[in-house]
């Protein structure tokens, strides 16, 4: 159960213990006790203690480069510990994970001492979560979209990974009482609601399509179990949900190309647009992991679409990312014509609570 208040990752963080006070993991064990995640929190804790007997993940660790906050490395060493325990590799560790004894201690410890390749191998990838709680939110974004232009929306999504909020249409939500999209889903999305709801208005996709450097597919065993593996062991609901979601996406196979975000995007934005359709610009927890001058392109990109739109043909950007000083995540709505950004919500980083404020925030 999250915590009533609002928590996010970066202040819990910076309130319990500065950058470079203790090791990363142990930092980030402190933000998923605060957060309501305990047995993540006692994993990534006990790994801290034990990262000895993993000297390849160790070195990665201390040599990381760049800020690995940003980079999420602490969510990887989980993910790499929870990806084995499904394995039941070594055994310690899956009985722990089952709940068939509680030393974490020497469940983490042996994981660590015969698997430390794996563990640095897996964390060399960025991280895979797909979070389908997150799309409650840019649902709820898209649905202001709507009460101000009344147009059907083509999405364009960065950073697609399987895809699977490029689905979001096809999902079951309830946004503070106001009950939204597919009711027959079962992918049911039920996020903490704080606020008034989003205005109710009925959001038509006509047409969905993403990008990622390294799609996942749906209906690759591989992939269905790396994004189970960031899910959190102790957060079942959330492992229900993705594992409705990747059964649905087998069913509705997501549109993602392989290729660099900038690229896909200018070629998607100078494509013609049909009128009287609205064109929808998204990405969730994406922009951390983008060098600075892809980045650059991204915005440009985007801006550049912006003034070229029109009432019959209008843009909007919606972002699901941290702030600058990673001290929240905000979900922020920007339209064209007209270029006015509104930050419409905090939210919690996967999607649990939504904070609304709606369009009067700027």
């Amino acid at each position: 159960m999250m915590p009533k208040g609002r928590v996010d990752l970066a202040t819990t963080c910076d309130m319990i213990l500065p950058a470079g006070a203790i090791g990363e993991l142990a930092r980030q064990a402190e933000v998923m006790r605060a957060i309501g995640s305990p047995f993540v929190a006692e994993v990534l804790a006990a790994g801290e203690r034990h990262l000895a007997q993993a000297p390849r993940t160790a070195a990665m660790l201390a040599e990381w480069p760049g800020d690995p906050a940003a980079a999420a490395v602490a969510m990887r060493f989980n993910a790499a510990l929870h990806a084995l325990a499904r394995r039941d590799t070594p055994a310690t560790l899956g009985a722990l994970y089952r709940g068939e004894h509680h030393d974490v201690d020497a469940a983490v410890r042996g994981a660590l001492t015969k698997h430390d390749s794996f563990i640095a191998a897996w964390m060399r990838d960025p991280p895979q979560t797909n979070e389908v709680g997150r799309a409650a939110a840019i649902l709820a974004a898209l649905m202001v979209v709507r009460a101000r232009d009344g147009l059907p929306v083509e999405l364009l999504e960065l950073g697609s990974s399987a895809g699977l909020n490029l689905n979001l249409a096809h999902y079951d939500y309830d946004l503070g009482g106001l009950c939204v999209g597919d009711a027959r889903s079962a992918v049911r999305i039920v996020p903490e609601w704080r606020g008034a709801p989003p205005p109710d208005r009925q959001v038509a996709v006509v047409a969905a399509q993403g990008v990622d450097l390294h799609p996942l597919a749906p209906d690759d065993p591989a992939t269905c179990e790396r994004l189970m593996a960031y899910v959190f062991a102790d957060q079942p609901l959330r492992s229900a949900r993705l594992a409705h979601a990747l059964a649905l996406a087998r069913r509705h196979p997501p549109q993602v190309t392989r290729a660099d975000a900038a690229n896909w995007l200018e070629t998607r934005l100078a494509e013609a647009q049909p009128a009287a359709r609205g064109r929808i610009v998204f990405h969730s927890m994406m922009l951390q992991y983008v060098a600075p001058d892809e980045r650059e392109r991204i915005v440009g990109a985007i801006r550049a679409a912006g003034a070229r739109a029109d009432a019959t043909r209008p843009l909007s950007w919606i972002s699901f990312e941290w702030t600058a000083a990673r001290t929240a995540v905000e979900l922020r709505l920007t339209c064209w014509p007209g270029g006015d950004t509104h930050v419409l919500a905090t939210c919690h980083p996967y999607g649990a609570w939504i904070e609304w404020k709606g369009e009067r925030a700027r």
